[in-house]
């Protein structure tokens, strides 16, 4: 029997970054032996024998070994590829690597040999190793309404690890949920709309999505161009600013005073989550923070309407670009996709079908005359009317993000049990940077506090969520718990 996951090496498998680099350069361990533990402990959480099956991993890298032996020999010889030297970290299915499938959860993109991405040719240029991917909603969750976060064809349903039967949230589940795990220290996930705040939040970990165009896009799986970008998950501030600062090649600025903005009108409507965060605040004011109250523009029907129309017309645009450029043979347009799923309806549509699939090719691209209006309407709300006045006076905005994690179905759709606030869909739609820090613990399940802030300032953002870290003092391990009540 496969040993349990607490049992496996979870000094190694719960250190910080910073305390595996400097485990690394006192020789205390080898990046050999970090890999070995890593890998046993996906054995233990994810493999065929587990008795967790998170199914939170996509693939293990096959060269992992190898090059960690690399990263050795060279650390012996006292040469270092960057501030990430030896450290394993993990990206999601819909970046492409060398030596891992990138298929976005999606069968259709079987055989469909991989190149490195923009972003992983930064990861091994600052010496990380590329263990292996991350299970996530398929085609980042842009595929159906009627979807349940966390499912792919290719990698079943993702638990969260708090309590097995609960979503780990879309669509980067996999990244959350095996970063909580203790499978890797740190994650690569991607967020187009929520996609690293919602994980980042239900699995009890940090998460950024940097201003779009600041990590590079290129060879990720596309959905939105003005929407999309890859962003680094860590399980603390600290982490999160050491991956960032290395993927960017900046340190982090001198931290001077901050100025926060609530947003009071954003809820979840949840009640225990916006008393924890109304507790939060209270704690940042006793803490001696200014802290000055907002009423924010909430995001309306149309605004969603026009959002949702972007995104058909830019993922038509995308992936007709994208698959006709990969190599290999099989899907090489969105046409070719809608007809794979359609002969593969017992794999690809077991559970919900691919309407978004389906408009985003009727649209055509953004030549439709939906779009340019459509994204002028968005960007003009989410610039000028949300975000510019609610961040006015201050350095960010503060809000809760999501309720405890939902239940998850795949019969009835893993969306409708969803709480949460408005704060992803204004910076989602600007293409400004975000994070998610967890705020606390109700009924055993974490939830998070997002930070909004300015195009290009995410290192303010990440000072924020590291004042909110110290005024939380929330220690996030989850249970592995077969399920949850309630």
């Amino acid at each position: 029997m496969t040993p349990d996951p607490h049992s496996i090496s979870v000094e190694i498998a719960y250190a910080s970054a910073s305390e595996i680099l400097r485990r690394l350069d006192d020789g205390d361990v080898t990046s050999r032996k970090l890999v070995e533990i890593f890998q046993s402990r996906i054995a233990a959480v994810d493999g065929p024998e587990s008795v967790v099956a998170l199914r939170s991993i996509a693939a293990v890298n096959a060269e992992a070994l190898r090059e960690a032996d690399e990263c050795d020999a060279e650390r012996a010889r006292g040469e270092s590829r960057g501030p990430l030297h030896g450290v394993p970290i993990l990206i999601k299915d819909n970046i492409e690597a060398v030596g891992l499938p990138g298929r976005a959860g999606s069968t259709s993109l079987t055989g469909r040999p991989p190149r490195d991405a923009g972003v992983v040719t930064k990861l091994r240029a600052v010496g990380a190793i590329v263990l292996g991917s991350t299970n996530l909603s398929e085609w980042a969750n842009m595929r159906s309404p009627h979807s349940t976060s966390g499912w792919s064809a290719t990698g079943g349903l993702v638990g969260n690890p708090w309590a097995l039967d609960r979503s780990a949230g879309g669509s980067s589940s996999g990244s959350g949920a095996a970063l909580a795990a203790g499978l890797a220290p740190l994650v690569i996930g991607t967020e187009t709309d929520g996609s690293i705040v919602c994980p980042a939040s239900l699995n009890g970990v940090v998460g950024l999505k940097p201003t779009v165009g600041r990590w590079p896009t290129d060879g990720v799986v596309p959905i939105s161009a003005s929407q999309d970008s890859p962003g680094p998950m860590a399980r603390s501030v600290a982490d999160l600013a050491l991956f960032y600062g290395a993927m960017v090649n900046e340190t982090a600025p001198a931290a001077g005073t901050l100025r926060f903005g609530v947003a009071t009108n954003w809820r979840t409507e949840h009640a225990e989550t916006d008393a924890a965060f109304d507790q939060m605040i209270s704690r940042l004011r006793a803490a001696g923070y200014e802290v000055v109250d907002k009423e924010v523009a909430v995001p309306t029907s149309e605004v969603g309407e026009d959002e949702v129309t972007v995104l058909l017309c830019e993922m038509a645009d995308g992936l007709n670009a994208y698959l006709s450029s990969r190599p290999g043979d099989g899907v090489h347009s969105l046409a070719d996709v809608i007809a794979f799923e359609a002969a593969h309806a017992d794999t690809e549509l077991a559970h919900f079908g691919h309407e978004y699939l389906v408009q985003a090719a009727e649209l055509g691209g953004t030549d439709h005359e939906r779009y340019a209006p459509a994204r002028a309407r968005n960007l003009h709300w989410a610039i000028e009317v949300c975000l510019n006045p609610a961040l006015e006076g201050v350095d960010v905005l503060l809000a809760p993000s999501y309720a405890p994690a939902w239940k998850s179905d795949l019969t009835v759709s893993g969306h409708g049990s969803a709480l949460s606030s408005p704060v992803t869909s204004p910076s989602a739609i600007a293409g400004w940077p975000i994070g998610c820090v967890p705020m606390a613990l109700i009924d055993g399940l974490p939830v998070g506090a997002a930070v909004v802030g300015r195009a290009h300032d995410e290192w303010t953002v990440i000072a924020a969520a590291a004042v909110l870290e110290s005024v939380t003092m929330l220690e996030c391990r989850p249970t592995f718990a077969p399920a949850r009540r309630g």
